[in-house]
């Protein structure tokens, strides 16, 4: 029989320092987040980041901690249940960093009686501390606890007709002709990352129009796939060039991704652009980043420039659309 397994990053536990702290632990030591040498990794995150950043990343969590827990992992918890819905089908959810588990997620489904188990990380967009953490931590488990069972991934599905109508549609109950911009803000990623996944090694980041050149390199492109979101759903909701813009948030030193969302909030109001709506296409599930970085700073940051309207746009969450297009992306 066949399964469902849908997986997210990650949350704390509780809203309690010590859960914070074991969250950004086990988080920040993956190998393919901070993809440093390991001493120099472990010094980083052990010493600067979870000491430094502990205490400001629990009041960030307690300002969108809700009475049932984590916005995310309600969020998805949602999208898994109506998605079970639809699909008739086994349906289990899992968190790549803390709880719930990918390994008890797989040991629902294989007690359901599934032995062949569609894996579908939820990010529109590939990366490798995302989609590729994500899938060869699966295959690690499954060889080790599951060697019976048979699994597949989705590894990006950013350019599919469903998720670009879906967002789209999202997009238009919001953006209105009263507003003067539309913001796509997406999760930023250090450039080096860009460039560590380019199976040709010679193609990102190479040259300025990269990613719009045809290359091998693009179904491992995360800028080239995020751009390719904004472009299509631009171009479905018929938005002129200058109505509309590409921005990366949540960064974490040099060398990541521009421009940063941050600085695009503070630089819009003096461009003309005072009432803008954002949306952040890197999340399917709101978050701290949707929640509490875009919705409640970032809204605070534009507004503080001179901005007059700000509106975010949630994310799919358990949306009919989305759900009906994960269905038929899964089944």
């Amino acid at each position: 029989m066949q399964g469902i397994l849908l997986i997210n990053l990650g949350s704390p536990k509780k809203l309690e320092l010590n859960s914070v702290k074991s969250y950004l632990k086990e988080f920040l030591s993956d190998d393919l987040v901070i993809d440093l040498p390991k001493p120099i990794q472990k010094f980083l995150v052990n010493f600067i980041i979870v000491p430094t950043r502990s205490r400001n990343t629990l009041k960030a969590y307690s300002s969108i901690w809700t009475t049932e827990g984590s916005p995310l992992i309600k969020n998805t918890q949602s999208i898994a249940n109506a998605l079970a819905e639809e699909s008739q089908m086994p349906v289990a959810f899992a968190m790549r960093y803390q709880e719930p588990s990918i390994s008890e997620a797989l040991k629902e489904l294989t007690n359901k009686g599934c032995s062949n188990i569609t894996v579908l990380p939820l990010y529109p967009h590939y990366a490798m501390a995302t989609s590729l953490t994500t899938i060869n931590e699966v295959k690690e488990i499954v060889s080790k606890e599951y060697p019976h069972i048979e699994v597949s991934f989705i590894k990006s599905f950013h350019d599919g007709d469903g998720y670009i109508n879906s967002l789209s549609e999202k997009i238009g109950q919001y953006f209105t002709d009263e507003f003067d911009y539309l913001l796509f803000s997406y999760h930023g990623i250090p450039e080096r990352h860009i460039k560590k996944t380019d199976p040709t090694q010679s193609h990102c980041l190479k040259e300025s129009n990269c990613c719009s050149l045809d290359s091998a390199a693009k179904p491992f492109c995360y800028k080239a796939q995020v751009l390719e979101t904004s472009r299509l759903c631009a171009e479905k909701l018929k938005l002129d060039k200058h109505r509309w813009g590409v921005s990366f948030q949540s960064r974490i030193g040099p060398g990541w991704l521009k421009p940063f969302s941050d600085i695009t909030l503070e630089e819009l109001p003096g461009k003309g652009k005072k009432k803008i709506a954002v949306v952040c296409p890197s999340f399917v599930a709101d978050n701290l980043e949707t929640l509490e970085e875009m919705e409640i700073r970032g809204k605070a940051t534009f507004l503080e420039a001179g901005g007059e309207t700000f509106t975010y746009i949630p994310c799919l969450n358990s949306d009919n659309s989305w759900i009906t297009y994960l269905n038929k992306l899964v089944t």
